[in-house]
């Protein structure tokens, strides 16, 4: 088959990832900086492309790890951190391809809709493969945290690749996907460790189907469990090293989930159901009272499906901690699902999926304007602008700030946090440690300090230091002063 043929004969899913791409790669431009999470796992990456072996936060900059007490899982140890999105990364800058960087997830958040359509057409037929992966192309929380450099996106990609060759090896007898299972999902957990969250999914699936152990038998889901664990050797030889043991990486990750990012309630994901999901969340409420009337959820492909987004969503509600990203994982199986129902309409069905995907379409645009009125004002303008001010000065020197990570990644300079205690005194014994020049930042853009504190700090700053640039939009609260005296 030739290469028109191929296009001809895909067209519609090649139609697809064109949009799904553009749609993502927009998203980039919502905002006109990268936030925290962001510039941490390019930090990492492009420390990774100097060293390979050292994946720490001793480099000159730091995350800000909060140990609760418990040092051992403090500074500099980023175990808590999957590690796979900074070691891809990091190929980027070893091999100066760094530009590319704005669209690495884009890309693969392009290519998860493919895999929703390979996905729905496995479990179902092809107008459903189809469909879910329209309805996936403008889900608006997958679109939106497409254009970011984070991790739940790669996780999707990856817990997708894991539910196709499951799917493809135990129901289908394909002995290589029985194997390639065990790998993607690995890849899966180095991706985010909340892929933990996935692998209950499997056995029970397994005992529902076969309401016994009997696919214990089977070797190759024990050579897919070997392969597992081989790809997960190094994160193991990792936690050894940094931590005494092999699976101290995972427990620094929970232990962090547990105490960082403060307490939203269990109902946090459903007031925000309509924002992430438009009306694709409605339809699939629907869709459930349909699969329980008409009995649909004694299918196996449904069951599976409902299995992974139930279980899934009910551990990321038990988590202290929320937030809306935290389940982009669940998006494959919703959109499948409601694919699946919409696909069993026997009339007015073309106007029902042109009328859910203009729904669709205007919510994604909606959320692209309010993020980029929330994002495109005077103090992303104010941080832009200390940043290119702190880019152009010569040499190697300190910056000091809220942002390290921030600052770090726009400046490739050390960076460092302002101290707990925040006076005369502490500014001076960060000075003197610093032994080279040092740049005192401070921004309104994300800043946590309250107005007493950072007007005291203002005021030192004045006191002693040489003033280097102060926004002329609001100078009162963005400047950068210098470690030279005053005269």
């Amino acid at each position: 088959m030739d290469i028109q043929q191929v296009i001809k004969k895909n067209k519609w899913i090649i139609t697809i990832f064109a949009i799904a791409l553009l749609v993502r790669v927009l998203f980039v431009f919502s905002m006109p900086i990268k936030l925290w999470d962001e510039t941490v796992y390019l930090n990492l990456g492009y420390d990774l492309s100097q060293n390979p072996m050292d994946y720490s936060f001793s480099n000159g900059w730091s995350d800000f790890i909060p140990s609760e007490g418990d040092d051992f899982y403090g500074w500099p140890k980023a175990g808590f951190r999957a590690p796979l999105l900074p070691y891809i990364i990091s190929l980027f800058y070893f091999f100066n391809l760094d530009f590319f960087l704005n669209i690495l997830l884009p890309f693969v958040g392009a290519l998860s809709a493919v895999l929703v359509y390979i996905l729905g057409k496995e479990l179902f037929n092809y107008k459903v493969g189809i469909l879910s992966s329209l309805f996936f192309v403008f889900i608006p929380l997958h679109a939106f945290y497409s254009g970011r450099v984070l991790t739940e996106v790669l996780l999707t990609f990856f817990i997708l690749l894991t539910f196709i060759s499951f799917w493809k090896g135990y129901e289908k007898e394909n002995k290589k996907h029985k194997v390639l299972f065990g790998v993607f999902l690995a890849l899966a957990l180095l991706s985010r460790y909340t892929a933990l969250w996935i692998i209950p999914i499997f056995p029970l699936y397994f005992l529902i189907r076969d309401k016994s152990v009997k696919f214990l038998k089977d070797k190759y889901l024990w050579c897919s469990i070997l392969a597992f664990f081989l790809i997960l050797i190094p994160w193991f030889i990792y936690g050894i090293f940094e931590y005494n043991n092999p699976i101290g990486a995972f427990v620094h990750g929970f232990k962090a989930s547990a105490y960082w990012g403060g307490l939203q309630s269990w109902f946090f994901f459903f007031d925000v159901w309509w924002e992430m999901f438009s009306v694709i969340g409605f339809i699939f409420v629907v869709s459930l009272a349909y699969f329980l009337y008409n009995k649909d959820f004694l299918k196996k492909e449904v069951y599976l499906l409902l299995i992974w987004l139930m279980f899934f969503l009910g551990m990321a509600v038990y988590m202290p901690h929320k937030e809306d990203r935290f389940i982009i994982p669940i998006i494959p199986s919703l959109v499948i699902l409601s694919a699946f129902f919409i696909s069993k309409i026997t009339q007015y069905k073309k106007i029902i999926v042109s009328a859910i995907l203009v729904i669709l379409i205007f919510s994604s645009v909606s959320n692209f304007y309010n993020n980029y009125n929330l994002y495109y004002n005077i103090n992303t303008d104010c941080f832009e602008q200390a940043g290119l001010e702190l880019k152009e000065i010569q040499g190697n020197f300190l910056i000091v700030s809220e942002n390290p990570p921030l600052l770090r990644y726009y400046t490739k300079q050390e960076s460092a946090y302002y101290p707990d205690v925040l006076n005369e005194k502490t500014i001076k014994e960060l000075e003197y440690a610093a032994k080279k020049p040092v740049y005192f930042v401070f921004t309104k853009f994300n800043s946590g300090f309250e107005t007493e504190k950072w007007q005291n700090l203002k005021k030192i700053m004045e006191e002693r230091y040489n003033l280097v640039f102060e926004c002329s939009e609001d100078k009162e609260v963005n400047w950068i002063y210098s470690s030279t005296p005053n005269l």
